[in-house]
């Protein structure tokens, strides 16, 4: 008897292989709240709607427009998910990492997840952007609970080094040379979707964690269990509760995210060839 989650993987892919053609993506892009304009940058080929394809849950954050978009970027092939899944929309964590996992099938070796995040250091500017170096996800549940994927990896995957040391040097230095500046650190990832008191603030900032949010480490997990590389950036677009004077909302969070968003495009557009070639 299949696995369920599997079959519905599969599903999914035959149907998106039917409108994609041979169409190999190389690259797989995951954008978070406030970036979904790093796709403007890309020569789209084929735009799927989460909603057009039957198995897939459907994104229902504002400023998430919940669709797979099939292209290039700097000459590179991309799919590109301009807007993710959350597990705090009620859906099960096997369907929040679904499209990681889908995109992988399809063919893409790296998984760029990037997201809005808020600042554990009080020194952080906002907006900012952080390069993720490991990341803390223990009060998340673990997306390969269960019987594990065996068409998919191990059961007891390695998480040493869950974002590629090679990506992460490829973005600082692309980072230096347009005169980006980007922090490294440890993402920290709870369920939401309220956002966290001041004390969870400073328990992740003891633990060393240097941002969090409410996505990202969980289809890291995904991703790495199927063998594909991953990389992650936080757009910092606001200081943690206990850390700044005013009280904190998803408004806040768009606004900041769209304003780094042209810098933050550019440093993808600038970064996805030298990625590619590893």
């Amino acid at each position: 008897m299949g696995n369920p989650h599997y079959d519905k993987l599969i599903g999914c892919v035959s149907q998106l292989r039917e409108r994609i053609g041979d169409f190999r993506p190389h690259i797989a892009l995951t954008l978070g709240s406030g970036l979904g304009p790093v796709a403007e940058s890309m020569d789209v080929t084929v735009s799927v709607p989460y909603g057009e394809i039957e198995g897939m849950p459907v994104s229902t954050v504002p400023g998430h427009k919940g669709r797979f978009l099939f292209g290039h970027i700097a000459g590179v092939p991309v799919v590109c998910m301009q807007g993710r899944l959350h597990y705090y929309e009620g859906l099960d964590v096997q369907d929040v990492v679904m499209p990681a996992r889908i995109m992988g099938l399809l063919g893409a070796k790296t998984l760029f997840l990037t997201n809005a995040a808020g600042g554990l250091d009080p020194k952080m500017e906002t907006p900012s952007l952080m390069v993720i170096s490991d990341h803390i996800m223990l009060s998340f549940p673990n997306p390969l609970v269960g019987p594990n994927l065996d068409e998919l990896g191990v059961r007891f995957p390695d998480m040493s080094a869950v974002y590629d040391p090679e990506i992460r040097a490829i973005l600082r230095k692309k980072g230096a040379e347009m005169g980006l500046p980007m922090s490294e650190g440890i993402y920290c990832q709870l369920t939401g979707p309220s956002f966290e008191t001041p004390a969870e603030v400073r328990l992740l900032g003891m633990l060393g964690g240097g941002a969090v949010g409410m996505s990202t480490a969980c289809e890291a997990v995904a991703a790495r269990h199927m063998g594909m590389k991953v990389c992650g950036i936080s757009c910092i677009t606001n200081k943690g509760a206990g850390l700044s004077a005013h009280a904190l909302t998803h408004k806040e969070v768009m606004e900041a995210g769209e304003l780094i968003g042209p810098r933050f495009s550019a440093l993808v557009t600038a970064v996805l060839p030298e990625i590619d070639a590893l």
